[in-house]
C-alpha cells in the first residue's frame, strides 16, 4: 500500500444540524487532492470518529471512495478499544472499496504490550487489506513500544505505522529494525522533516488541509537534496502547523477551512468552535503563511 508522502487525516464536515454534510465531503476531497494530498484517512481522530456512528462511518467510506474514483488511496479508520467491534467494522469497511485500514492503540482500557500485540494481530488477520498502526499515547493512555511495533511488522498485511509519540529515538529504532516495505509516518506535522531525515516515509497530516502544497514543496525539496530550502520552509510553516492545534483537534483546522470558504467549521459536542479571539488569531496566521518567498 503506497500512501505517498502526505496522507491527510480528513475532517468530517457537518451541517448546522451536526449531521454529516456529504456535499461538503465531496468538495473537501477534491480540495485535498488538488492541494498536495497523496492519500486520505477517513474517520480517524481528526474525523471526529468518537462521535460517528458505525453506519455514518460506512456511508463516509462509501462516499469518499466514490468521490476519489481511484485517484488516491483511501484508508478507513476502523480501530477502537474493542477488538471484536474493530473486526466487525473492518469487515464492513472492506466491502466499501477502501484501500486499507488504520487501527488506533486501544484507548481507556490500558492493555499490556502483549494485549495490544494480540489485538492488532487479530484485527489484521480478519482482513486482506493493508493495515496501518496508529500509535498515539497522548490520546490513548497507552503506547506501543518500538519492540511491539517491530514484532507487529512481521504480520504480513501490517505495512505501516502512524507514529505520534513524538519520540524520534523510538522512530529511528522502528525504522532500523522493520522490513524495507514497512513504512513509518509521522503523526505530528511539525516532525515531518525530522522524520524524513531519519528514514521515515512521510506524514499523516492535519495541516495539509490548509498548507498541503507547501508541505509537498518542503518534502520534495528535501528528497531532491535541497535541504536548506526545505529547512527554511519547515521553519516558516511551523507556526501554521502549531496553529492547527491551538485548541483540540479538529476544531482549529475546521475553523481554518471555514475561513478559506471550503467547508463549515461545525463540530460535534463535546467539541465546540473557536471563540472570537482564537478565530482572529487563526485568521492572522493564515494570512502570514502566504507571505513566504525564496528566490
Amino acid at each position: 500500500m503506497n500512501l505517498g508522502r502526505i496522507s491527510t487525516a480528513m475532517v468530517t464536515p457537518f451541517n448546522e444540524m451536526e449531521e454529516v454534510d456529504f456535499t461538503s465531503v465531496t468538495k473537501l476531497v477534491n480540495h485535498l487532492i488538488s492541494n498536495g494530498t497523496d492519500s486520505l484517512v477517513v474517520a480517524g481522530t481528526t474525523g471526529e470518529s468518537p462521535t460517528l456512528s458505525v453506519d455514518e462511518k460506512i456511508r463516509l467510506f462509501e462516499h469518499v471512495v466514490e468521490t476519489v474514483d481511484g485517484r488516491v488511496p483511501v484508508i478507513a479508520g476502523t480501530g477502537c478499544n474493542n477488538t471484536r467491534a474493530s473486526i466487525e467494522l473492518t469487515k464492513r469497511a472492506e466491502k466499501t472499496g477502501v484501500n486499507g485500514i488504520m487501527l488506533v492503540t486501544p484507548y481507556y482500557s490500558k492493555p499490556s504490550q502483549e494485549g495490544m500485540y494480540q489485538h492488532f494481530k487479530k484485527v489484521a488477520e480478519s482482513t486482506d487489506l493493508p493495515v496501518m498502526l496508529y500509535n498515539i499515547p497522548g490520546r490513548s493512555a497507552v503506547g506501543l513500544t518500538p519492540e511491539t511495533i517491530i514484532r507487529l511488522s512481521q504480520v504480513e498485511n501490517i505495512t505501516a505505522v502512524k507514529e505520534a509519540s513524538g519520540d524520534l529515538d523510538a522512530m529511528a529504532t522502528i525504522i532500523e529494525h522493520t522490513p524495507d516495505n514497512f513504512h513509518l509516518y509521522s503523526g505530528d506535522d511539525s516532525l515531518t522533516l525530522p522524520v524524513l531525515s531519519i528514514g521515515g516515509k512521510g506524514v499523516v497530516s492535519v495541516a495539509s488541509h490548509v498548507i498541503g502544497r507547501e508541505m509537498q514543496d518542503m518534502i520534495q525539496s528535501f528528497l531532491n537534496g535541497h535541504h536548506d530550502y526545505a529547512a527554511k520552509l519547515h521553519r516558516h510553516l511551523l507556526s501554521t502547523m502549531k496553529a492547527m492545534f491551538m485548541a483540540a483537534n479538529p476544531v482549529p483546522v475546521k475553523a481554518a477551512l471555514e475561513l478559506q470558504g471550503i467547508i463549515s467549521g461545525n463540530v460535534r459536542l463535546p467539541m465546540v468552535r473557536l471563540n472570537e479571539e482564537e478565530t482572529n488569531t487563526l485568521r492572522t496566521q493564515l494570512q502570514t503563511k502566504q507571505t513566504f518567498f525564496i528566490s
